[in-house]
C-alpha cells in the first residue's frame, strides 16, 4: 500500500539536476569583466591626474628636509578654486621673471600681510613666525624690510633657507602665477606621504 504521491526516479532526479557549465565560457565573462574593470579604472585615473591631479618632479634642495631634489608628487590644480591659498602652503607657481619655469616653495604671507626678515627670522604682521619645518642647519641671517602684500600678492620662501631663490630674491608672487598646491609625495617610496 502506498501512502504518499508517487514519484519516478527521473522525476526525483530532475529536480536536484542542474544545468551544466561550460567552463570555457565562464572563464570568458572573467576575463571580460576583469578588462573591462581594468580600461574604466585607467579611464578613471587618467581624468584624475590630468583635470585635478597632475604629477611633478622637483628639481634642486631649495625645499630640503620636506622635499628633495628628484622626488616625486602630485599638486592639486584645483584646490584653490574652492579654497583660499594659507600660510604653510606648498605650492608650485610660474617663476615670476620667467614663466617657462616652476618653482615650489613655501606661502610665508598672504594679501594684506606684512612680512619682515631680521637675521633670518620672519616675521608676520609683527609677529615672530614659528617654522618647525626650517632646521637650524638650513637657517641663514639675510634680512628684509617690511613689506605690505598688495590684493592678490604672496611671499614665498623655500624652507633650506640658506640656498633658496625665493621672494627675498624676486619679491611678491601674483596669484595668477599659482597653479597647485603640493598634497602628496609617491616617489621614491620611502618618503611615500603627505606634504606637510
Amino acid at each position: 500500500m502506498q501512502t504518499g504521491p508517487s514519484s519516478t526516479p527521473d522525476e526525483a532526479s530532475a529536480v536536484h539536476t542542474q544545468p551544466a557549465v561550460d567552463a570555457t565560457s565562464a572563464s570568458h565573462v572573467s576575463a571580460t569583466s576583469w578588462l573591462r574593470d581594468l580600461l574604466f579604472s585607467v579611464a578613471v585615473s587618467f581624468l584624475i591626474i590630468t583635470f585635478l591631479y597632475q604629477p611633478v618632479r622637483v628639481e634642486g634642495t631649495s625645499m630640503m628636509p620636506e622635499l628633495r631634489d628628484q622626488e616625486r608628487l602630485f599638486i592639486n590644480k584645483y584646490a584653490y578654486r574652492f579654497e583660499p591659498v594659507r600660510r604653510d602652503d606648498v605650492v608650485v607657481f610660474l617663476y615670476p621673471r620667467d614663466h617657462q619655469k616652476s618653482y615650489i616653495k613655501r606661502i610665508i604671507a598672504v594679501p594684506g600681510d606684512t612680512v619682515r626678515i631680521d637675521d633670518g627670522a620672519v616675521y608676520v604682521n609683527g609677529k615672530a613666525v614659528a617654522e618647525p619645518y626650517v632646521p637650524s642647519e638650513y637657517q641663514d641671517e639675510r634680512s628684509y624690510a617690511d613689506l605690505t602684500l598688495a590684493a592678490n600678492q604672496y611671499f614665498v620662501m623655500g624652507d633650506h633657507r640658506s640656498i633658496s631663490s625665493d621672494s627675498r630674491e624676486f619679491g611678491p608672487v601674483d596669484r595668477n602665477l599659482i597653479y597647485g598646491k603640493a598634497v602628496f609625495v609617491y616617489w621614491p617610496l620611502d618618503k611615500l606621504g603627505v606634504v606637510r
